[in-house]
């Protein structure tokens, strides 16, 4: 594979120039930046795919597990990671964000750990892109939280506390558990409503139906994934709920 231009962040070792990119669709700044685990065997499997003109995938950045950072696709452009998606009501976050790939087998390879030289890079080069293109800290996120109903990715495993220790995304101490779900499966009420207004405030693009449905459980899921870990079932339990709220009002303060 033929080296292109220089990389756009000094961490990275090479351009490894990926066909699969475009235009940004309105943005002259990307203004979140989306994690995600390759979710194949090997990096090699994962790189090839991103590089492929036939796959109609890429992302702007491959981290390795060594620490070794690749850029495929120059910050400028638009990458196609994100697929379908929503954050803040913005559907195209391919045009407005900046795609990392780490490589990870996720959770078909059986969420094995994420090396510590990997995070490491991923700290280093999340400062670098967020210093470069003021990504505020609610708009680091998983590919799981702009799109809740396709994707788990980078998963539960995923160390978000470091990674906001290391100076990137926001995170909050989650909420100790505590008592079942909230509400049964299809309960419809103002308490439901409460929540997804809830989640859409944060971010979460979630349908204000005021029914405890299948979305809902999907968004919630998706927030459990990223804040609160312990337990990832969809259900609202008051744990949840707290974390949620302890985040909302950190970002109040700012």
């Amino acid at each position: 594979m033929p080296l292109a231009r220089a990389p756009d962040s000094p961490l990275a070792a090479r351009f490894l120039n990926s066909p699969n990119h475009g235009e940004r669709r309105g943005y002259g700044r990307p203004n979140c930046l989306v994690l995600h685990y390759t979710g194949m065997p090997t990096g090699e499997a994962a790189l090839k795919a991103l590089t492929d003109p036939g796959s109609d995938v890429s992302a702007h950045y491959l981290v390795w597990e060594d620490g070794l950072i690749d850029q495929l696709v120059a910050e400028s452009d638009r990458a196609w990671h994100a697929g379908k998606s929503c954050w803040k009501g913005e559907t195209d976050i391919n045009s407005a964000s900046i795609g990392i790939e780490i490589v990870n087998s996720g959770h078909d390879g059986g969420l094995p750990p994420f090396p510590d030289r990997q995070i490491a890079a991923t700290i280093a080069l999340g400062r670098d892109i967020c210093a470069r293109w003021t990504v505020a800290p609610e708009h680091v996120l998983a590919h799981s939280d702009v799109a809740p109903a396709r994707k788990r990715d980078p998963g539960e495993a995923f160390p978000w506390e470091t990674l906001w220790r290391g100076g990137v995304g926001s995170w909050t101490e989650p909420a100790p558990l505590s008592g079942g779900p909230m509400f049964p499966h299809e309960e419809e009420g103002p308490p439901v409503r409460a929540l997804q207004a809830l989640l859409a405030l944060y971010g979460y693009g979630v349908e204000i139906t005021g029914v405890n449905d299948r979305q809902t459980r999907q968004v919630v899921a998706a927030f459990q994934r990223h804040f609160r870990p312990e337990k990832v079932d969809g259900e609202a339990d008051a744990s949840t709920v707290a974390t949620l709220k302890a985040l909302i009002d950190e970002l109040g303060k700012k």
